[in-house]
């Protein structure tokens, strides 16, 4: 039976009240699938995943393994920039949320697919590169590093999607971050991802024109679901 995928679009939300309502829906699922195990049942009672979209006002968080040095500005500044910073419980370093981004939050049950953390990060990471094939975009993985890049492997390699995320008795949190009409400034004054040397895009950049991010999360989310072979549940 094919698993069902709920898709939620949350606008523009400061980042702390989306990290607090991504928590509260993965602790449900992960303390259900705890009673469940406790108390077996033939019909055990199933949260439906969740797919959340979201673009936040501009942040910087940093993994919870990442190294704090990577922010290479100060309180000072981030006040002028009107930027923000968190320290995070997901995986990876450093990167950037802010306006014209497509954040998203997979708050998903691997068992419901099959699979483990290892092939949920390259769903994810297919999903993205198949969407952006459909634009005109070739984009690949690059080895040693999570996310979705351009011309990975030569030295005009540049990065058009982060990806950090948290996972607990399958349960995942966190996610990606897909650059559409991002300020891509504001990755100057960070080592994104942890890296010195490895350039930063956007769509807009590599098309030259401004996109249409609702239009676009609409066929984003319709890749993540049909890649993992879901039904999508509307509203």
């Amino acid at each position: 039976m094919l698993s069902k995928i709920k898709y939620q679009d949350l606008g523009l939300l400061q980042y702390k009240e989306a990290w607090e309502f991504q928590e509260r829906l993965f602790n449900e699922r992960v303390n259900l699938k705890l009673f469940n195990r406790e108390n077996p049942s033939d019909n055990p009672a199933i949260l439906d995943d969740i797919l959340l979209f979201v673009e936040h006002p501009h942040v910087y968080t940093l993994g919870k393994s990442g190294n704090q040095n990577n922010l290479l500005i100060k309180n000072e500044f981030l006040a002028k920039i009107q930027a923000t910073y968190y320290h995070t419980d997901r995986g990876g370093d450093i990167t950037y949320h802010g306006p014209g981004q497509i954040v998203g939050y997979p708050i998903f049950d691997l068992e419901h697919f099959g699979i483990h953390l290892k092939q949920y990060v390259y769903g994810i990471e297919e999903s993205i590169i198949l969407f952006l094939h459909d634009l005109g975009i070739q984009a690949s993985r690059l080895e040693g590093a999570t996310g979705v890049w351009i011309q990975a492997g030569t030295s005009r390699e540049r990065k058009i999607c982060a990806l950090g995320v948290k996972g607990s008795r399958h349960i995942t949190m966190h996610g990606f971050a897909l650059n559409i009409n991002t300020d891509l400034q504001y990755f100057s004054y960070i080592n994104p991802c942890g890296f010195e040397d490895k350039g930063v895009t956007s769509l807009e950049k590599e098309l030259g024109i401004k996109q249409d991010l609702d239009q676009l999360k609409n066929l984003l989310q319709a890749k993540i679901i049909h890649y993992f072979q879901a039904l999508p549940i509307k509203d």
